[in-house]
């Protein structure tokens, strides 16, 4: 099976209690693992401000999860975090793999002339 480096990103409702952000957090971290990710490493990135209301809510705590897990692992998480009433936003993204050699790319010869 295929595994990849991804970056998902929530926001977590302001409202939220101490107690009931990490029991998000962890149920999370719990899902995914279930699901075979490894590597996982979870930040609280904090209470940050909003630059437009959403849900008529200013703020939200930012929690950032970078982890390997197969590509089959991502739609239940996703489905997940759309049920959960705390999460207001998510995004998940796939981490390009970094090489060691990476060779410059060619120069487009008609690119070039311009």
């Amino acid at each position: 099976m295929i595994t990849r480096n991804y970056e998902t990103l929530y926001i977590i409702r302001p409202d939220v209690g101490e107690e009931q952000l990490e029991q998000t957090i962890n149920q999370l971290r719990t899902f995914l693992e279930e699901q075979g990710a490894t590597k996982l490493k979870v930040q609280n990135r904090g209470k940050r401000r909003f630059a437009y209301p959403i849900k008529k809510l200013r703020e939200g705590y930012y929690i950032l999860m970078t982890y390997t897990a197969p590509g089959t692992a991502i739609a239940p998480l996703e489905r997940a975090m759309r049920l959960n009433e705390n999460i207001l936003r998510f995004m998940t993204i796939v981490l390009e793999a970094e090489t060691a050699t990476e060779e410059p790319e060619e120069e487009n010869p008609v690119l070039a002339r311009a």
